[in-house]
């Protein structure tokens, strides 16, 4: 590709203005991309109301008023809309909104989320417009302006188009916009229930957090990694330091937990696979808070320990890896050191993988398509290393996935959390004309 094209792709990605007619689109789609371009500063305007509402997950009147104010975008549009309380997770609720159309075309699911990590007592609550950077691009800031209010704007902008240029009303689409992404309530069983059953009905599922790119290049996400969380606790006997490594006093819990721990880091690597100890403690006392987030420990250089405790996460690309992955720590944790023990537990309420199947490619085929009819590049797919765990890897198992719809933004979870203004329309756009398409392929019979 020659230096003065790639300038043209950039131009034409980071742009304000519309994209040009093309004929590759039908009368339809080009309509929804007029419409799109034609309501930017609504749908910007959408985004900054959002964004001024604190929703952090454990802020539950916050992320109930955003929920109120999705509905009242949904709504207008046909959707039948519903909120799920979930206090008996410990955290707000969820928004379920459905909409009915012929009954023949692929049925979607449509992905996002509610709240933020930035609590009330965060110092970064509000909305900033930051100007254009030197490519063109228009940026903002704000809590959740990309992760992932910016991803329910760009669902708001593309049902609005469709709805303008006639093709919504034949689309079959439930939304399920959860209230706990960041931090999940428990029991997760509970929690992710009325997202899994929406999964069984689905034959498409696209989840509209942050679009992904490389060097500039926009990318497809068609697999995500899991997220589980492990604990290893050691015990060992206690006594006078002089006795160390002595057949009576053997090697002490901090040895037996040092020894796993190398070991995981010796023996453990392999293709997609991550694994991180996050926390530990032990002495001649040791304490973990229920959240399991902080530890403590007493004890003196002159005793042995009897008790280490570390905790840590795990991030694999399948089940059939978490499995495996799981039976390597176990039986490494069980070869002892001389007068200890150990043992590992694997905690519940984690998220699973989302493989990188053959219809999750497919679907990135026919974004792809979509793409070439906008005079775009193809999205390469994004290696799933560069990306974390999310909502979606629990209906994957079930349905055709993608992630990857939403807008684009820099620094997330941290105070400065940018979006990329200019992302909107354009993954509006994508989004609209791929659920038109998908709405007019027929279902497979039931």
């Amino acid at each position: 590709m020659s230096k003065n094209w790639r300038k043209l792709v950039a131009c034409v990605l980071c742009a304000t203005a519309p994209l040009p007619a093309l004929a590759a689109l039908d009368k339809a789609e080009s309509r929804m991309v007029q419409v799109i371009d034609a309501e930017r500063g609504r749908t910007i305007g959408l985004l900054e109301a959002l964004v001024n509402v604190n929703s952090g997950s454990r802020n539950l009147p916050g992320v109930a008023k955003v929920g109120q104010m999705m509905r009242a975008e949904l709504e207008p549009l046909g959707f039948t809309v519903r909120w799920v309380p979930m206090e008996k997770t410990g955290r707000a609720g969820h928004i379920v909104a459905v909409h009915k159309g012929d009954g023949r075309g692929k049925r979607l699911l449509l992905i996002g989320h509610l709240d933020t990590v930035f609590e009330p007592d965060s110092p970064f609550q509000a909305w900033t417009l930051k100007g254009k950077d030197a490519e063109g691009r228009d940026w903002a800031e704000g809590p959740g302006a990309g992760d992932d209010k910016g991803g329910m704007a760009v669902i708001v902008a593309a049902l609005r188009a469709m709805k303008a240029a006639g093709t919504l009303g034949r689309a079959d689409i439930e939304i399920v916009l959860t209230g706990d992404e960041e931090d999940s309530g428990d029991p997760i069983e509970l929690a992710r229930a009325d997202l899994i059953a929406a999964g069984k009905r689905a034959d498409i599922a696209l989840d509209f957090e942050g679009l992904a790119r490389e060097d500039g290049r926009d990318m497809g996400s068609i697999a995500r990694r899991s997220s589980n969380s492990w604990t290893v606790r050691a015990s060992g006997n206690t006594g006078h330091s002089s006795g160390i490594f002595g057949e009576k006093a053997g090697y002490g819990a901090i040895y037996e937990l040092a020894r796993i721990i190398d070991r995981f880091r010796r023996e453990l690597p392999e293709t997609n696979l991550t694994y991180n100890v996050g926390l530990i403690a032990g002495g001649a006392t040791q304490t973990t808070d229920p959240d399991g987030i902080r530890m403590s420990a007493t004890g003196k250089t002159n005793i042995i320990p009897p008790v280490a405790v570390a905790r840590g996460d795990m991030r694999t690309l399948s089940d059939e890896q978490t499995a495996r992955v799981r039976q390597k720590m176990a039986a490494i944790v069980a070869d002892h050191l001389p007068g200890t023990n150990a043992e590992i537990a694997f905690d519940k309420g984690g998220y699973p993988a989302m493989a990188p199947t053959q219809g999750n490619r497919a679907i990135l085929d026919r974004l792809n398509a979509v793409n070439r009819d906008l005079g775009l590049p193809e999205m390469p797919p994004l290696d799933p290393l560069k990306r974390g765990a999310g909502d979606i890897s629990f209906v994957a198992r079930d349905v055709d996935s993608y992630v990857g719809m939403g807008s684009y933004s820099t620094g997330d979870h941290a105070p400065g959390e940018r979006v990329d203004l200019t992302s909107i329309p354009l993954q509006a756009k994508r989004a609209a004309i791929l659920m038109t398409r998908l709405s007019g392929e027929r279902r497979a019979p039931e």
